[in-house]
């Protein structure tokens, strides 16, 4: 059982130029990076949205980056571009934690499973920070 904090940075289609800025800025190492266009709902995509990062992190000394584009037509509001995503090793505890953190916040997306995640939730608190959280077999898939 692990779980595991890492800032998650979203932003409206300047993902790609921000990867690169805190790579050379903060002497990170691209661990990974996905476009929308390399899902596998990628067929109907318009071309401007299979460029955008669908997910990218960055690793910078022994901490984690996260850092992605929101898809077209979700609102983006300033002040929700930091993120928290909380990895774990077990759904009891991802259920626990979301379940809590929605307690008088906000389910922006319902826990359920996804392609990249067998459970996988974004919920806004009570105090207005953005929660994701994720389900993985390790807390780190990256290296």
């Amino acid at each position: 059982m692990s779980i595991r904090s890492t800032s998650f940075i979203m932003l409206d289609g300047q993902a790609a130029e921000a990867i690169e800025f805190y790579r050379e800025g903060l002497n990170s190492k691209l661990l990974f990076k996905t476009t929308y266009g390399e899902g596998k709902d990628a067929n109907g995509l318009p071309e401007e949205v299979k460029t955008r990062i669908s997910h990218a992190v960055l690793q910078t000394g022994e901490n984690d980056l996260m850092v992605a584009d929101i898809f077209p037509g979700q609102p983006y509001v300033i002040g929700d571009q930091v993120n928290i995503c909380i990895t774990a090793t077990q759904q009891s505890e991802i259920e626990e934690m979301f379940n809590k953190l929605s307690e008088k916040g906000q389910v922006m997306f319902p826990l359920q499973e996804t392609e990249f995640s067998p459970c996988f939730g974004i919920v806004k608190d009570r105090f207005n920070i953005t929660f994701q959280f994720f389900m993985n077999d390790t807390t780190s898939s990256w290296s």
